[in-house]
Order: structure tokens, then sequence, then C-alpha cells
């Protein structure tokens, strides 16, 4: 049975796509780099900044990308008026998953000032016991951001579940010897979820609670062992 449930932020529990590719789609234009299509920002959205502009831009050195995150952090803070909503229901999913008493998590590809913010926008950082951010840990799919949340909250990778949008959460929570599961309203489609072999894939947040009482009555029917 699950004790730890460790959730991506954008694109999980924040909507936040639109900003973050108009964002980035600015910054490329600010420093003068080639037109990236809005299709191949969606698919870094995850990653840590510096790994995203080198998934744009394999070739860059580090004055480009310091260049281009700087462009791209001055923008982000510059549409704070554009502030990203929650999922629907997010909240209340929080609160409940708090109030049954499991150990909740955020593990994301946002910097630790850009979590902060969210978490005083939307309210929802009282419910967390713990998180990680790209700018302390390695970028995801490396497990580092995982591995360090279940030693912090003393739960083991086979009482984890990670929670999130993109094929670098799946394959963080493989690497950490966890389970997947996968939402399929985020920046990734069902057809990569599904070559990740997450646990579950739900096409709303708020079917969570209701799948964990699912498992929690027959957890042998969900395969709750370590990945191999």
């Amino acid at each position: 049975m699950f004790r730890l449930l460790v959730f991506d932020w954008d694109g999980t529990l924040m909507d936040s796509e639109r900003r973050i590719v108009g964002c980035v789609r600015l910054a490329i234009e600010a420093v003068g780099a080639p037109h990236r299509s809005d299709e191949a920002i969606r698919d870094i959205i995850g990653l840590g900044l510096r790994e995203a502009v080198l998934s744009l831009f394999p070739d860059a050195d580090d004055a480009f990308v310091e260049r281009l995150v700087e462009a791209y952090r001055r923008c982000y803070l510059a549409r704070d008026a554009e502030a990203s909503m929650l999922f629907p229901g997010v909240e209340g999913v929080i609160e409940a998953l708090h109030a049954r008493g499991y150990r909740l998590a955020v593990a994301t590809g946002k910097s630790r000032r850009g979590l902060e913010r969210g978490f005083r926008e939307t309210g929802l950082g009282r419910w967390f016991h713990a998180s990680r951010c790209a700018d302390e840990a390695a970028s995801k799919p490396h497990p580092q951001m995982l591995l360090e949340l279940m030693d912090e909250l003393r739960v083991p990778p086979s009482e984890t579940l990670m929670i999130g949008d993109t094929v670098y959460d799946l394959e963080m929570a493989r690497r950490a010897r966890a389970r997947g599961l996968g939402v399929t309203y985020g920046v990734h489609g069902v057809e990569r979820l599904q070559a990740l072999a997450p646990v579950a894939l739900l096409e709303d947040l708020r079917q969570l609670p209701r799948w964990l009482e699912m498992v929690e009555a027959e957890p042998q029917r969900w395969s709750l062992e370590t990945n191999a």
C-alpha cells in the first residue's frame, strides 16, 4: 500500500503550459536564437531550466544557456499578473489525501523560488510534507529528487507513488524503484506515458482518491512490489 504520494507541479497540479510556452518563446526571441515550435517547447516542460535549454539547443555553450535561462526568468516574473491556475479539483484532492494520512511531496522542474511562489499563489504549500526542485538536485528523469524525498520522509520505494504528466516523471520513478502514475491531461500524450508502464493512467486528478481506495481494498491486484 502506498504511504508517500509525490506530485509533479507544472502540468499535473498547475495548469501552466500556456504561460511556460509563451515565456520560452519570448526568451528565445530576446536572445536572438532560432525559432522552436510550440510542440518542441511543450515537450521540455518538467525538465530543469538548463536541461530544457539543452534539449531545445543541443549544441549550446554555457554562455548561451545562461542567457536564455535568465531571459526566461525575467519573462516569467514579468508575467506574474497572468498567474497560472490549479487544475479543477486539485486543492480538494490534496487536502483530502492529507486528511487520510498520506505523506505528500512535490518533485518539480521548477526552481525553489518558483515553487515557493506557486505555494503562495495557490495556498497548497501547507499540505505538503517535503519538496525538491531542479535547482536543488539533478533534473528529472534522474532519480535524485525522489530518492531524497523518500529518505527524508522515511518511506521505501515500494510504498511510494510518483504522479506526473510526463515521461520524465515516470522514468524518474522507475529509476528510483518506485511506482509511477500518469495523468493524461498534461503535456505528454497517452501513448508516450504508456510506454513507461505506469501503474495507472488517470484522465482527471479527482479520480486519484477513489483509485487509491481500490488499491487499499485489494492491494494484491495492483502489483505494488518495487520495479525491476
